[in-house]
């Protein structure tokens, strides 16, 4: 079968610069973006025609025949260039890190030497759907709450703008017994109409400046830190960095890797600065002669038992094995959670909704009661 992503011409031999994306997951090539569904669908094409017995260089040739994407065909192509010439393949795969991440390339390595590199493929394939179908979960949950928002929205704008003015005349006969509420919403009303642009130009200077500072170091690690520190959202993020980061660090030391190495392969692919920094003091304890546990231990915000799991792994000498069945555990927590968090915010989301809108329709009809029973 072929890949179909896309028509646009592309060199093969001088790859444009990547973009970096959170969690490693996905790459902008040209005005198209080639992520997770492609790196899935060649890893698992190359590891069928693996498993067949065909050599890794003819192997690269008949995938690359069967791609239709130049771009994505370009860098088969070079992939097969480099191992016909001699380079093991985690060499020719570092000459394309826009689309094989650190963790890609220094587990082929690792496969490589030891003879197993179709079990380290179907892995990096496995990880790779199990984070797309994370990231597609987390889109869902919030995806229906941030319709019903942008929908209240626009209904209270239509209302001000288009149906308050109607009985503005009307209501200033009674000005002075409207409602609070009433009294509010005309001004609304009056600012909306007769000052938009004001009100446009000062949102867009707004986000604008919003957009610059979030894009500074200290806006980012204040946002790393929120999402690691802030009660319920907390658990989500913890949990999801948690699933990333144990998940690389299992497989890794499953395929020999050293814990010292597999840390730096796991740092890679998680977007919090904050986790990283934990990472990084994990790293430094054992360099210093700790456990890998004493890491765990310290970081306040690592769940009790992902504790006793790390200890009793290290004790027993099957680390890999339980990282690996914890990341499992929380990537089947999470889905459960956020099933359940849209579950909640759903009907909390309609509430709101609805007394926004009833307050806006109230505040246009109690005053026309008002007026009826004032003409009998």
């Amino acid at each position: 079968m072929a890949i179909d992503i896309g028509k646009a011409p592309r060199s093969t031999q001088q790859p444009e610069p990547a973009k970096k994306f959170n969690l490693n997951m996905q790459i902008q090539l040209g005005s198209r973006r080639i992520g997770t569904a492609e790196r899935v669908l060649f890893t698992e094409r190359l590891v069928l025609l693996l498993e067949t017995g065909v050599t890794l260089a003819e192997a690269l040739d008949a995938i690359k025949s069967q791609i239709e994407d130049p771009r994505l065909a370009g860098i088969v192509g070079s992939l097969a260039d480099s191992v016909t010439e001699g380079k093991s393949f985690s060499e020719a795969l570092s000459g394309h890190p826009e689309m094989f991440s650190q963790t890609y390339r220094s587990l082929v390595a690792v496969a490589e030497e030891g003879g197993f590199l179709p079990k380290v493929l179907d892995q990096l394939r496995d990880m790779d759907e199990k984070s797309s179908q994370m990231r597609s979960s987390m889109i869902s949950a919030l995806s229906y709450p941030a319709f019903l928002i942008v929908f209240s929205v626009v209904v209270v704008i239509f209302v001000l703008v288009f149906i308050f003015p109607k009985f503005g005349d009307l209501f200033q006969s009674i000005h002075n017994e409207l409602p609070a509420t009433t009294i509010f919403l005309m001004f609304l009303s009056d600012l909306l109409r007769n000052h938009w642009l004001l009100i446009l130009l000062a949102l867009g200077a707004g986000l604008a400046v919003l957009f610059v500072w979030g894009r500074t170091p200290a806006a980012q690690r204040l946002a790393d830190q929120l999402k690691v520190r802030t009660p319920v959202i907390r658990d989500i993020f913890v949990q999801a960095y948690l699933q990333q980061a144990l998940g690389i660090l299992g497989m890794s030391l499953t395929n020999g890797l050293s814990i010292s190495v597999a840390l730096d392969v796991s740092k890679g692919v998680i977007g919090n600065r904050v986790f990283r920094d934990f990472l990084d003091d994990v790293q430094r304890r054992i360099n210093e002669g700790e456990t890998v546990a004493a890491g765990f231990v310290a970081a306040g915000f690592i769940p009790p038992m992902v504790r006793q799991m790390i200890a009793t792994g290290e004790q027993t000498g099957n680390l890999g094995k339980v990282m690996t069945r914890v990341a499992e555990f929380y990537g089947r927590e999470l889905s459960k959670r956020l099933a359940a968090l849209s579950r909640m915010v759903e009907p909390i989301m309609l509430m709101v909704m609805g007394v926004v809108v009833g307050v806006v329709v109230a505040s246009l009809i109690l005053p026309i009661f008002k007026l009826s029973r004032a003409i009998h």
